[in-house]
């Protein structure tokens, strides 16, 4: 019996050594066959090549192959490595954006450097340094306006309601995007004077000290406005550094809790993630919100409390990514973020809806709908393609707030601030201007349905009566926006806001009337 037991036991070793054997060959006949493709290329190709881009396309290549998640960093890109783990760039504080060949500022941060010099929303960036911006990409400005903290760089703006081009002179600065965008009490305007004890915090990404600035604002509410109930707001949070997730589950739980567990292809991997500390808030009742954007770390804080029943968690179905990526160094000091382990909750579910191990068979990726969080109370998201969408998508809400900053050196505060009749009515004047028209995509889809109409052997008086339902689906965009005038004066409302109280204004703003939080302080009056 032990003769039998041990042949048993060299078969499995001779074919776990021959399947290693095996996987080491493939390896390096791939290896081979790529180094020979560029040695060919070389001796042959008629023009010079870039060998550094076209390495750099094939390896981006092969991991879009693989999941989203995986991507390879080279050295030029340190700075996008930095702000993946630690939230902080070398810059002048403000996003932009691309329209048509042209980039504009599309949001300065509060107290950086672009804010402090009156860089505003709206922006025209004509040239930065030596650089026409013209037809260069958002990533070329971007890279070009991105340096060296204590650097200065040299913008040339065009600004709505000026005559001349102006220059700004800014010095770039260590900008850090804090994670904890706004936390205020759940007081007059968002409750009642009674909501007073209830704390709100948008948390809004997972980096390096995240949890401690999560903590510091909690206790600034429980010092200056004694809370004892907090809602935690992850929507859109698209999640970050797990330690810091596991850091903040401890927060409200024992330690010694089990959060999450991952497990991978090495041993590394496998791991089991517990809180360290004891509780700080143990006992303070908690209502976490998140929505379809809510993912990775943000789903292990909402997934973990939720099979701990240590809060209640109330929005949408979460994204769904359960994948855990680690940063690892490779030549030249270039970095791949790799996907290397799935992770699972205390109740030993994975959260992950795509299975991305498909693709490698040549299948089509499908989402799971059982991935993701689904929340104790669902709040159905009722988002339509409406005027509304059609005003955000072409930039015309945008482009009114810019007008009306221009015109009006000052506002209400955020937690004030109303779009009147009369604003709406010069936004109307604004669009009409504009020679703004209105297409509902159930129009857009029915004149082709006529164009078929026509080509086929349809007789005149039912084409007649289709071009007649057609005009009936192209509304008035006047009248439309009147029937449809809450949600337009919100939109306008969260866009002049923020060229005045910027990103912790609009969510001032729009927490006013916020579905979600409503329910949530329903929820939490009672717990």
């Amino acid at each position: 019996m032990k003769r039998i037991h041990y042949i048993l036991l060299l078969c499995a070793l001779w074919s776990l050594t021959l399947t290693a054997q095996t996987k080491t060959t493939r390896i390096q006949q791939s290896i081979t066959t790529i180094t020979d493709v560029l040695r060919q290329l070389d001796v042959n190709y008629v023009d010079t090549l870039n060998y550094e881009t076209l390495t750099e396309e094939a390896i981006n290549r092969m991991l879009a192959k693989i999941d989203p998640y995986t991507v390879y960093i080279p050295k030029k890109e340190d700075d996008n490595l930095r702000i993946m783990t630690t939230g902080m760039y070398g810059g002048i504080g403000a996003l932009i954006m691309q329209r048509d060949s042209n980039i504009y500022v599309s949001e300065p941060y509060a107290g950086m450097p672009a804010q402090r010099n009156d860089v505003r929303a709206g922006d025209r960036i004509i040239r930065v340094d030596s650089m026409e911006c013209y037809g260069k990409t958002n990533r070329e400005v971007s890279d070009r306006l991105r340096g060296e903290p204590g650097t200065t760089v040299t913008l040339l703006i065009e600004r709505e309601g000026e005559p001349q081009p102006i220059e700004k002179i800014l010095k770039r600065q260590e900008i850090h995007i804090p994670p904890v965008t706004f936390y205020t009490t759940l007081n007059e305007p968002y409750g009642t004077e009674e909501d007073g004890k209830i704390g709100y915090v948008l948390f809004s990404e997972f980096t390096s000290g995240s949890a401690v600035a999560l903590m510091n604002a909690i206790d600034a509410m429980i010092k200056r406005d004694h809370i004892d109930r907090l809602v935690l707001d992850l929507r859109n949070n698209g999640g970050g550094i797990i330690d810091e997730a596991i850091q903040i589950v401890g927060f409200f739980v024992d330690k010694d809790t089990e959060v999450v567990t991952t497990k991978g292809k090495t041993n590394a991997s496998n791991r089991s993630y517990r809180t360290i500390m004891p509780p700080i808030y143990k006992d303070m009742p908690l209502v976490v919100l998140v929505n379809g954007q809510s993912a990775s770390a943000a789903e292990i804080v909402s997934g973990s409390l939720q099979d701990l029943k240590r809060a209640t968690i109330i929005g949408q179905r979460t994204y769904g990514k359960g994948l855990v990526q680690s940063i690892r160094p490779v030549a030249y000091d270039g970095h791949l973020k790799v996907t290397t382990a799935h992770y699972y909750l205390p109740s030993g579910r994975c959260i992950q809806a795509i299975d991305y191990s498909q693709r490698q068979k040549g299948n089509e990726l499908k989402k799971d709908s059982t991935g993701g969080i689904l929340p104790d109370i669902v709040i159905t998201d009722s988002q339509k393609v409406d005027i509304t969408y059609t005003l955000y998508r072409k930039h015309l809400s945008f482009d009114y707030a810019t007008r009306y900053r221009s015109l009006h050196p000052s506002i209400a505060e955020p937690k004030h601030f109303t779009v009147t009749d009369d604003d709406l009515n010069d936004f109307v004047a604004f669009l009409q201007q504009k020679e703004f028209t209105y297409e509902t995509e159930t129009s857009r889809y029915y004149k082709d349905v006529l164009k078929m109409a026509h080509e086929e052997d349809i007789d005149s008086a039912t084409i007649a009566m289709m071009d007649t339902v057609l005009q009936r689906l192209r509304p008035s965009f006047k009248h439309t926006i009147m029937n449809r005038s809450q949600e337009v004066k919100q939109l306008l409302g969260a866009e002049i806001v923020t060229r005045y109280y910027f990103q912790e204004g609009r969510v001032a703003y729009m927490l006013r009337d916020d579905k979600e939080l409503k329910r949530a302080i329903e929820v939490i009056r009672n717990m």
